[in-house]
Parts: C-alpha cells; sequence; structure tokens
C-alpha cells in the first residue's frame, strides 16, 4: 500500500472516530423530556455526514450506536446497552446510522452550499424521526397521534436550528481548507 494511501486511510479513521465521539459528546449536551430527552447528537450525526460523507459519516455514527450497544455509557443520560436500544430512544438511535449516510451519500464530492445541504439534512432528520417515531409506536404501544406529540413536535424547531447550525458548520469548514477529505 503506497504511503500516501496508508496516510488518506489514517486520517479517515482520525476523523471518523472524532465525529462518533463528538455525538456522544452530543449525548451529554441534553435536556430530559419525557421518553424522548433534547441533545445536540442530531447535530453531530448531520455534520459527521456533512464533513465525512459516504461511508465514513455513516460509520461515526454506527461506532457510536455500537459502543452503546456493548456498555459505553454514550447514550443520554449516560445510558447504554441494549435495554437503551431497543427502548423508546432506539429507533433515533437507528434513524442516526441512516441520516448519516443519507446526508454523506447526497452530499460527497459537492460544494458545500444552503440548498444541497439543507435538502440533505431533511432527508437525513426525516429517516431520525421516521424510525424514531415507528420504535416509539411499538415500545410504548401508542398511536401516530401520541407519536407525534411526544417524539416530534417538540423538537422539529430546534432540530431545523441545529440543521442550519450543521451547514454553516460544513461550509465555514470548506471555505477555510479544514474538511478532512
Amino acid at each position: 500500500m503506497p504511503a500516501s494511501t496508508s496516510l488518506q486511510s489514517l486520517h479517515a479513521m482520525v476523523w471518523t472516530a472524532l465525529m462518533a465521539s463528538l455525538i456522544a459528546v452530543g449525548s451529554f449536551l441534553s435536556i430530559p423530556l419525557g421518553p424522548v430527552p433534547f441533545s445536540m447528537q442530531p447535530f453531530f450525526v448531520m455534520l459527521a455526514g456533512f464533513l465525512l460523507g459516504w461511508p465514513h459519516g455513516m460509520i461515526a455514527a454506527l461506532l457510536f450506536v455500537t459502543a452503546g450497544a456493548i456498555g459505553m455509557p454514550v447514550f443520554v443520560g449516560g445510558k447504554s446497552g441494549l435495554a437503551a436500544l431497543f427502548g423508546p430512544t432506539g429507533g433515533y438511535l437507528i434513524g442516526y446510522i441512516l441520516a448519516a449516510g443519507t446526508i454523506g451519500l447526497l452530499t460527497q464530492d459537492r460544494k458545500p452550499g444552503w440548498a444541497i445541504g439543507l435538502l440533505a439534512g431533511l432527508g437525513g432528520l426525516g429517516l431520525i424521526y421516521v424510525c424514531g417515531l415507528l420504535n416509539l409506536i411499538r415500545v410504548l404501544d401508542i398511536g401516530w397521534h401520541k407519536a407525534l406529540t411526544i417524539g416530534f413536535l417538540p423538537f422539529i424547531l430546534q432540530d431545523l436550528v441545529k440543521l442550519a447550525m450543521a451547514v454553516g458548520t460544513w461550509r465555514i469548514m470548506h471555505k477555510r481548507g479544514l474538511l478532512p477529505r
């Protein structure tokens, strides 16, 4: 393997681990609001997709979820384990993996722009919410109306702000030559 390829692989691994760690940090920046807490995780999940692209954004989110599933206290409230993964917020965690991958795929090798960033981020947020709401319905044995009331409405405006922050961060990092790819 040529030295430049080896260095690129190491670079990608370091950035992937960094973004997985930042997603975990986002879980500690949280406010409990019932079965679904407010946290900064979606910001870092979207940022991982924007900065790392496909497949590394998805791998960062998968690394975060795997760390929590095997017992590291990285989920909101210091939770971990399979019970947390299969509990009320588990669908959102699975949605994080899909969202980071989708955002990375849609923005890969594109110049950072507001339009593509917001569209890709909305797609990612849509996946997070669909997975999260379907799981809330399953775990709490509730209907769509109740799921939307506790798992969507309190969070959507805040998540749209996080999306704008993630796109803005992506654009600034691009302008300054700080993107990892």
